[in-house]
């Protein structure tokens, strides 16, 4: 288990390097179609970053507005308060704000810039198929993403990703209708490549964000795992996700990555770029570990 967790830091570590590799390939891309002056290329990264840095201290308000999800007290909902309270003293980490959403579908989601500032959320459906050891276990897989930065890494992914497609939206516009404005001697070859660097790379960001976002759904089963001791409960939960597994009303791919489990509509395209790993294969991850504990 605590391979698995070392393996999946180091993964999502290198991820996240290629999100600067290709704002930098942009930033080249563009400083050699305006004549290879370097400062442009800095004035790309440092857009881009702070585009990023607004989307990490907002992308959480916007989270939780485009999911419905209300915050509750502990009369509210005393289960689930007290699920997440005690999961928060054993952790020795900040009480998170607790959130509801009204929504027969499964499900949960953790966001936040960090363990101060944590959300957790589940679904009316959720609380309504789930045992309280299932419960424990799919909302200490939500603390998992609290406890490893995920919500993090997530927001920061998420905004590098919104910075790196508008970028390479605007510029496209400016290669095609813009003008040449490089010198004379230029090789039309690398002009060629920075084309096919600033298309392709909203392509690539994606499929790194998908990545960087399977590698923390890992990454919190074998949290939340460790943290009840009981991953037995975890696998219950999503075999039970599996039979009673539905799309959820308020459905947005800018905020699928942040649930416990997809909330979008089964289709070729969203199973081909899920931000999810396969359900079957959390559940046999957690069965091949249930011995260790």
């Amino acid at each position: 288990m605590y391979k698995a967790i070392a393996a999946n830091k180091r993964n999502t570590i290198l991820i996240m390097a290629v999100f600067v590799g290709l704002i930098s390939a942009i930033g080249w891309a563009v400083s050699y179609f305006y004549g290879g002056d370097p400062s442009i290329t800095y004035f790309v990264i440092g857009g881009a970053f702070l585009y990023a840095l607004i989307q990490y201290f907002a992308a959480s308000k916007l989270a939780i507005a485009m999911t419905g999800a209300q915050q509750i007290e502990k009369r509210d909902n005393p289960r689930l308060y007290r699920t997440v309270e005690n999961l928060s003293i054993t952790l020795g980490m900040p009480m998170p704000k607790v959130y509801i959403m009204n929504d027969a579908a499964p499900n949960a989601f953790a966001t936040g810039r960090d363990p101060r500032h944590a959300v957790v959320a589940a679904t009316t459906g959720l609380l309504e198929i789930m045992d309280d050891d299932e419960l424990e276990a799919v909302m200490a897989h939500e603390m998992g993403h609290v406890q490893n930065y995920d919500i993090r890494v997530s927001m920061i992914a998420f905004g590098l990703v919104s910075a790196i497609g508008i970028l390479t939206d605007i510029i496209t516009r400016m290669f095609f209708f813009g003008g040449d404005r490089r010198e004379g001697n230029s090789s039309p070859v690398l002009l060629v490549i920075g084309i096919v660097v600033v298309i392709l790379a909203p392509v690539v960001a994606t499929i790194v964000q998908l990545a960087v976002s399977r590698q923390r759904e890992y990454l919190a089963d074998a949290t939340g795992a460790l943290t009840t001791r009981h991953p037995d409960a975890l696998a219950s939960a999503l075999e039970k996700l599996q039979q009673y597994g539905r799309p959820m009303k308020h459905q947005n791919t800018a905020t699928a990555h942040l649930f416990f489990t997809s909330p979008l509509r089964a289709s070729f395209f969203s199973n081909l770029f899920s931000t999810h790993p396969p359900l079957e294969e959390r559940i046999k991850r957690l069965r091949a570990t249930a011995g260790s504990f």
